[in-house]
């Protein structure tokens, strides 16, 4: 967290170089088609502090931004309780900053990813996967098909994709899946930046029009003061 904390306060470097990258063609250099930002570690740390809402949010304000939450395939599809928890996870971190998020199920060279995208659409081949495990999940496997049944509508503005990094199976996929995602970048994204934008401006000018009438009042009742004072002399 430390580490994270010290590097953001160079983001700023980081975002420079990025757009000089990016937009100074006059420089001969390639523009960038796609920017490919690793965050390695524990998710919480990088989605839940203030650290990562910075980095999330200065990437935001100059490129059309898409989160890529991978997800391993062989562990998911071993046990419908993992799967949930990774949903979870994708839930969490769509929600947390907004943006739009591409569900990457990877080493589908090891085991395909038909049967995540299946329970992804299919609620009752779920239940049904969840029936075979039911003996071995006690109370955490009643939370699962509760939650699978709020994540319903969460599936379907879900973009996700399979891929193999061993093989590169499936990267023209995810590509694709990326592009579509900035799409809804632009179209619910901005919106919703634009509507906090003018909110917090109405905020500001509630709070002005508030300081502006406590000022009158207090200028009011000092010259009220004032009067009185001069009537009892």
């Amino acid at each position: 967290m430390t580490s994270l904390n010290l590097f953001t306060t160079k983001f700023d470097q980081v975002m420079g170089i990025l757009e000089r990258r990016a937009f100074a063609a006059e420089q001969n250099q390639q523009l960038l088609d796609y920017i490919l930002v690793d965050t390695p570690g524990q998710i919480e740390a990088f989605t839940w502090s203030a650290s990562g809402s910075i980095m999330s949010e200065s990437l935001a304000s100059s490129f059309p931004t898409v989160l890529a939450f991978v997800v391993d395939t062989a562990r998911c599809t071993s046990n419908p309780n993992t799967f949930m928890s990774n949903m979870l996870y994708a839930c969490s971190m769509l929600y947390r900053t907004r943006l739009p998020l591409v569900v990457v199920f990877n080493k589908t060279d090891v085991v395909p990813h038909d049967v995540c995208l299946e329970w992804m659409r299919d609620y009752e081949t779920f239940q049904e996967a969840m029936d075979e495990v039911a003996e071995e999940s006690g109370f955490y496997g009643s939370l699962t098909r509760s939650l699978s049944l709020v994540l319903d509508e969460f599936y379907s503005h879900l973009h996700s994709c399979g891929v193999s990094a061993a093989t590169g199976d499936g990267i023209e996929d995810f590509w694709t899946a990326v592009d579509l995602a900035a799409k809804d970048f632009e179209t619910d994204y901005l919106e919703d930046l634009r509507n906090r934008v003018n909110e917090q401006a109405a905020k500001k000018r509630a709070i002005a029009r508030e300081n502006i009438r406590r000022l009158q009042r207090d200028i009011n009742e000092t010259e009220e003061k004032k009067k009185n004072k001069t009537d009892i002399e």
